[in-house]
């Protein structure tokens, strides 16, 4: 599954693509290769404000799945700790996905997907106001992610992986998702506050 991304801004190394539902965005950067291997740009201020990305990324997380079907997500943190994220896969592959939570969006509810590897070195921008999800497509992948604020256990909420009302083509069924019990357990859309990010 892939959404339809196209190019919007480029600035130095990087390329901007949206899609249809506004905030996310998917940015790819130039490697340079040689007989040695590749060097490449992931992050650079001034650039990623060119594109349209203009959040201060506090801390850098990190996160180490085993199997293949493994699903994190969706997750989120409320305001005043709300979070956006920029994600990228330092190993493996994933399908990345941002669930739309914005009060009063013409696109609440609505998600956008987007396929990261190591090898396409593309990552996804996750604007606060959306919650996010990951679910590994190779054994031992290897995620890293920026985040704007630092993590606080009384803003940290979630979102069910699989209700029905996301729509979220997810490449395992519940019997084969490797999840954590937190994430099992998680509401459904119509059970959450409709102002969250008001």
């Amino acid at each position: 599954m892939a959404d339809r991304w196209k190019s919007t801004s480029r600035s130095g190394n990087f390329e901007a693509s949206r899609a249809a539902l506004d905030g996310p965005v998917l940015v790819s950067g130039r490697r340079f290769g040689d007989h040695r291997g590749a060097f490449a740009e992931t992050y650079t201020l001034r650039d990623f404000e060119a594109i349209g990305i203009a959040d201060a990324f506090v801390q850098d997380n990190f996160s180490w799945s085993a199997g293949v079907g493994t699903l994190r997500g969706l997750h989120f943190q409320t305001p005043p700790h709300a979070q956006a994220k920029l994600v990228r896969v330092l190993r493996g592959r994933i399908l990345d996905v941002a669930v739309d939570l914005r009060a009063g969006s013409p696109t609440y509810g609505q998600h956008v997907a987007a396929e990261l590897s190591a090898e396409n070195g593309l990552q996804l921008y996750v604007p606060v106001g959306f919650a996010h999800g990951f679910c590994t497509l190779e054994p031992d992948t290897e995620v890293a992610y920026k985040v704007t604020d630092t993590y606080a256990p009384d803003c940290d909420k979630g979102l069910l992986w699989n209700d029905p009302a996301l729509a979220i083509e997810w490449p395992v069924g519940p019997d084969a998702a490797i999840l954590s019990e937190k994430d099992q357990r998680q509401p459904l859309l119509r059970d959450l506050p409709p102002n969250l990010f008001a």
